[in-house]
């Protein structure tokens, strides 16, 4: 560090709109924030009492459920305590950790919505085959590499960017710790950690896509010979939002961490950033499991159930 100061705290300068504005702000986030955490929780517990959701499917979409309940945690309540209580600072060791778990949880994402990819397209290429493929074995071993995958990405830069000083400003320009406002500040030569995030995140999200979009196209041309238009229709329906969602999230990623940014403000990768780490969290659930057939027959199943028991504590009671 030589004879350079490092802050031990950063302010969080967030979305500068004021103070109505940040309150309204708030209350928007809290209310899409509970939702989020309402549906992803809902997901879980379905998915793991009831028998008929005990299949790989369920299995890939039960551990997206804990990754949006993570992921939109590592930003969410930090950025609402901020916009209530108009205090900004985060400690060193909280921005650092943030900034970790924002890139690790967002990593994995990747390589879970990847691997949910293969196992549509064995279910739908490959159906007789599926059972054999997508056994339990192997889909808890796709799992935990999609976990140690992300964990192992992220480590180095992580270490690194925690080593480096920071004396120029203690002013982060975003509402979270994000990686390039950080080596905004840092009085350390980062040109060397840019080069190496630049092309894991070029590696993760390009090869992510790149995956996904081919499972994809193989899945398209197994439904065009399905022989009855609304099962044709129910599979386009299901994959498309799927796949809208998967390239929603990764054109932002291209253009927070891909697409050079030199020529941008720090301020315009705010709404993007926001959109990635609470929109889409609060997003997936919707998109990838609630609207299932299967699991609106489950849901059904349980509020019917939840009726009758309190009709008949009514009854017992009267």
């Amino acid at each position: 560090m030589g004879n350079h100061t490092r802050y031990e705290d950063f302010i969080l300068l967030g979305f500068l709109i004021g103070r109505k504005a940040e309150i309204a702000l708030a209350m928007v986030l809290i209310a899409v924030y509970m939702l989020t955490l309402f549906g992803n929780v809902t997901i879980l517990f379905i998915t793991s009492t009831n028998s008929r959701l005990q299949t790989p499917m369920y299995f890939f979409l039960g551990n997206l459920s804990v990754l949006d309940l993570a992921f939109s945690t590592v930003t969410a309540p930090s950025l609402l305590k901020n916009l209530v209580s108009g205090v900004k600072t985060i400690s060193f060791t909280g921005c650092m950790a943030q900034s970790y778990f924002y890139f690790f949880l967002g990593t994995v994402e990747y390589f879970l919505l990847t691997s949910m990819s293969y196992d549509r397209y064995v279910a739908i290429c490959n159906p007789l085959r599926y059972p054999i493929i997508m056994n339990g074995h192997c889909c808890v071993q796709m799992v935990l590499a999609c976990w140690l995958g992300g964990f192992v990405s992220v480590l180095y830069p992580t270490i690194t960017i925690t080593r480096f000083s920071y004396c120029k400003s203690n002013v982060i320009d975003h509402f979270f710790c994000d990686s390039e406002p950080l080596l905004k500040i840092s009085c350390t030569d980062t040109g060397l950690i840019q080069i190496i995030t630049f092309i894991l995140s070029s590696v993760v999200i390009l090869c992510s896509l790149v995956f996904t979009v081919i499972s994809y196209a193989y899945i398209a041309s197994a439904i065009l010979v399905i022989p009855t238009g609304t099962g044709r229709k129910k599979a386009f329906n299901t994959c498309a939002s799927h796949l809208v969602l998967f390239l929603m999230m990764t054109s932002v990623s291209i253009l927070l961490y891909v697409i050079p940014s030199k020529k941008s403000t720090l301020g315009a990768r705010k709404v993007p950033a926001l959109l990635s780490s609470i929109i889409n969290p609060f997003l997936s659930p919707f998109v990838y499991t609630l609207r299932n057939d299967l699991v609106k027959s489950v849901l059904q199943e349980i509020f019917g159930q939840g009726k009758a028991i309190m009709a008949q504590q009514v009854q017992n009671r009267a």
